[in-house]
């Protein structure tokens, strides 16, 4: 079920920092077990001229994702840089679709945290991407 915003049930808007990432938000999260879901509609602002989202901005949307849902599955919330950005596109995704992810936490060190997602417009895979990310050091 969607709301008249054309957000499936459950997702909640949620802020990703810094001016560069406003034009293309608000994304969305729905909490669950094992980690947050994250999706975004993609609308015009997000596509090239063929009508379907831009690499640069799936890569943009990727690297937010895999860095919150690393942050938030490992227990370290706050800022991380990111290292490391490896996208695969597999698909085109349309205009008008559903993109959505469920990042995974492969591995966390005292520094850095290595995450991967699948990322599905309308539940066809279109993206497979992989990070690393500098965790902030501790204070102190």
């Amino acid at each position: 079920m969607e709301t008249g915003l054309g957000i499936p049930e459950g997702f909640v808007a949620r802020r990703a920092g810094g001016p560069f990432l406003e034009p293309i938000g608000p994304i969305w999260l729905r909490p669950a077990e094992g980690g947050s879901v994250f999706g975004i509609r993609l609308e015009r602002r997000h596509c090239n001229n063929q009508a379907v989202a831009h690499g640069g901005m799936l890569a943009t949307f990727a690297d937010i994702v895999l860095g919150i849902g690393g942050g938030e599955q490992g227990g370290t919330p706050g800022h991380f840089v990111t290292v490391s950005l490896v996208t695969d596109y597999l698909a085109p995704a349309p205009l008008g679709a559903w993109l959505e992810c469920r990042p995974s936490l492969l591995r966390r060190t005292s520094r850095l945290m290595f995450v991967e997602g699948r990322f599905e417009a309308d539940g066809v895979p279109v993206l497979r991407a992989s990070g690393v990310f500098s965790l902030p050091r501790p204070k102190g």
